[in-house]
């Protein structure tokens, strides 16, 4: 039984979200998607996620692709895999060839579990969908000072 890993700050859950965790059920048995938690998302990102993590391990928990749901709470992915012991973890591919994927590699090549990567989806992520927000935020209320 091949069980994966599939880390994500899973904010403003869109379609890349989504493609990720249906690529990754179907390459293991069993599927647990880590949802970083707020404050770690903030150490690590520099950014705090729009929805708080709460609603976002509720929301991935409810997938069915997903059999189980963890709150991630640490900057290590080492430390997540001594926790649950899963044989993959799954990563969207604008990590490959990079530093943290590197490290990402040679990190898990030393417990033996297979780092794979998946295609990016170049037309949405979180990151555009905030700054989308907050262009329309920003509309509102230059409109509402007129």
């Amino acid at each position: 039984m091949i069980t994966g890993y599939a880390p994500g700050a899973y904010d403003l859950f869109h379609v890349g979200h989504l493609n990720l965790l249906r690529h990754a059920a179907a390459r293991c048995d069993r599927l647990i998607a880590g949802v970083v938690d707020d404050d770690t998302l903030e150490v690590t990102k520099g950014i705090r996620p729009v929805v708080p993590i709460a609603e976002r391990i509720e929301i991935v928990r409810s997938i069915k692709l997903v059999d189980d749901a963890v709150v991630e709470d640490v900057p290590s992915k080492l430390e997540m895999w001594e926790r649950l012991r899963f044989d993959v973890i799954f990563k969207g591919d604008d990590w490959r060839g990079t530093e943290k994927g590197r490290k990402l590699e040679a990190m898990f090549a030393e417990v033996g579990v297979e780092v794979v990567y998946f295609p990016y989806t170049m037309h949405t992520s979180s990151t555009a969908l905030r700054r989308a927000l907050s262009r329309l935020d920003g509309a509102v209320y230059a409109s509402a000072g007129q």
